[in-house]
């Protein structure tokens, strides 16, 4: 055999080789890939998990028969939740989803046992400092965009006599607790209101937990009382409170994370038509935009991601009362915000990045 001839067969082998790989590659790509949403909880909660549920549907009605979702409720008996974990773990799902803080834990223990899976966390943050997670993506939201704009909105309402003076001059603020995630929300809120009106003032409570809707109605009708217009509730289940404190005194309050008056709608209309807006964190088009990286090869494994207004992350509730409250000229001035922040020429201050001598400086300004 000659040289030319040894050269040229080596060659074809090469191409071969290089042909068989790309197949295997296509082949791989276009593998049906399978993906679960285990709930820490129950579907139902017109919230975080059927949002998130939501979110499979819209990947299924995305990418077809190229994938298999699946949710499965685990319940909320919390000694289930690592067990279903390192069950699902053990099948052949390649992508597993969770929501909140409060699973975190869990997978801090499960994801390094299976690194041949991807585990995606919406909002909550792994430890990535402690340990080795590089299976694992977690995003969280920019709240204090999306409260901003509530910011506005309430503010607005006031300025344009939507709500009559007569119903009080001051916006409100009711906070789980004094952290650095709830405040993240409030820098946004009162920077938002401050563009409306400079001198805006802000009654600030915080009801130390998360799960006494009592004492967040107890706090919300002192503030209604003295001089609150309308109040933002980031507290969980305790800023329920405040919204059947709105309904009591027919005032007006806004809803956090899900749209709360739809939550209420049908089992409350009087509560219902009493929430101006939600600031949403849109789970449902996060969990869409984290399977599209996945597929992409893009997903930012290993990391944190933070995500607003520019991902359509989170934003407001604008087709229930507030489509009617609102006068068009203070939805356009909304709109123009927005984009503003999204185009970074709106820098809106993070309640994780201002020091405590800030922020207190921050509320004793807006204190009425």
């Amino acid at each position: 055999m000659t040289n030319l001839t040894r050269r040229t067969t080596l060659g074809l082998m090469l191409a071969g080789t290089a042909l068989l790989t790309s197949f295997a590659g296509a082949a791989l790509a276009d593998e049906a890939k399978k993906v679960v949403f285990l709930v820490n909880g129950n579907l139902g909660d017109k919230s975080y998990f059927d949002l998130g549920a939501k979110g499979m549907t819209m990947i299924k009605e995305k990418y077809g028969d190229k994938v298999e979702t699946k949710v499965i409720e685990m319940g909320t008996d919390q000694t289930k939740w690592l067990p279903t974990f390192q069950d699902v773990s053990e099948q052949d799902w390649d992508v597993i989803v969770a929501c909140t803080f409060e699973i975190s834990d869990i997978i801090t223990e499960v994801a390094p046992e299976h690194p041949d899976k991807t585990y995606v966390l919406i909002d909550g943050v792994m430890p990535y400092d402690k340990g080795d997670y590089g299976n694992v993506y977690s995003v969280v939201y920019k709240q204090n965009e999306g409260s901003y704009l509530a910011g506005m909105l309430a503010a607005g309402l006031l300025k344009d006599g939507t709500i009559p003076a007569s119903d009080g001059s001051n916006i409100g603020f009711l906070g789980g607790m004094d952290i650095p995630v709830i405040n993240d929300f409030l820098t946004g809120y009162v920077e938002g209101a401050q563009a409306v009106n400079p001198d805006i003032k802000v009654a600030i409570s915080y009801a130390g937990t998360f799960t006494d809707a009592a004492k967040g109605k107890e706090l919300a009708l002192a503030q209604y009382r003295t001089g609150t217009a309308i109040g933002f509730n980031v507290a969980g289940l305790t800023g329920l409170g405040q919204i059947a404190a709105g309904k009591d005194v027919n005032k007006y309050s806004i809803g956090v994370n899900s749209d709360q008056e739809v939550i209420f709608r049908d089992t409350d209309p009087a509560m219902a038509d009493k929430v101006a807006t939600s600031m949403l964190k849109n789970v449902d088009i996060t969990v869409l935009r984290a399977y599209d990286l996945y597929v992409d090869g893009k997903l930012p494994v290993g990391q944190v991601e933070a995500i607003g207004l520019k991902e359509n992350a989170v934003g407001l509730a604008e087709d229930g009362v507030m489509a009617k409250l609102a006068k068009d000229s203070l939805k356009q001035e909304i709109a123009a915000a927005r984009e503003k922040i999204i185009a970074g020429e709106i820098k809106v201050t993070s309640g994780f990045a201002i020091d405590q001598a800030a922020l207190e400086a921050l509320r004793t300004a807006v204190r009425p």
